[in-house]
């Protein structure tokens, strides 16, 4: 599924899409979940493995698609036009409409659309789910609290809350959003994992 995922990004980077079509036949590929960026697959890969769900296993690719803007192009391949895949996701409040519109184009119209929104992003409906000090504990076990606290007082951060510090904070260094949406979806109670993912996972 790993080398389907490289497969299609290099097909919608305006490659060869054979190496895709093969791979798609060969799994076979069922379902394709479009997601904005690789902290949100993180989070949905080990919210499946909670459930003890394999998603490769079950013909379904959780695909990163490196923004919502690249929603069209995507869906335009791998959607009724393209492999005939079921196409389903996560974006923000903000992106919806590239989302609603992109789907469009690719054929996926009306009730058949089947996307999932967060308010401002995941990591924003984790931090909310979990409660600050939570996340703030876990930062401490990754070995990052020294650097949070430096972050949280830098003048630009006095004027937000401690929510709002901690969603900044994730995205300061690269390849932190991801780490934490594994983290924070791994330390999610049972009852409190927000309802887009999980409403994502369930429908999967």
């Amino acid at each position: 599924m790993a080398a389907f995922r490289e497969a299609v990004v290099a097909w919608a980077s305006g490659g060869s899409g054979d190496r895709a079509r093969t791979l798609a036949t060969r799994l076979p590929v069922r379902t394709a979940v479009l997601l904005e960026g690789p902290s949100d697959a993180a989070a949905v890969d080990a919210l499946a493995e909670r459930h003890g769900r394999d998603l490769a296993a079950e013909g379904i690719c959780v695909l990163p698609m490196g923004g919502a803007m690249s929603i069209a192009r995507f869906a335009a391949l791998l959607g009724p036009d393209g492999l005939g895949l079921r196409l389903t996701g996560l974006c923000d409040e903000a992106e919806r409409g590239f989302y609603e519109r992109g789907l469009e184009r690719a054929g996926v119209t009306g009730q058949e659309q089947e996307f999932y929104v967060c308010a401002a992003d995941l990591e924003e409906e984790l931090i909310r789910a979990l409660g600050v000090p939570r996340v703030e504990e876990l930062v401490r076990e990754e070995g990052e609290l020294r650097s949070l606290q430096t972050f949280q007082r830098q003048p630009a951060q006095q004027d937000r809350t401690a929510a709002q510090q901690l969603r900044r904070f994730l995205g300061t260094t690269s390849g932190r959003k991801i780490r934490y949406g594994r983290v924070l979806t791994e330390a999610l109670p049972s009852a409190r994992v927000p309802a887009p993912l999980e409403s994502l996972l369930a429908a999967l």
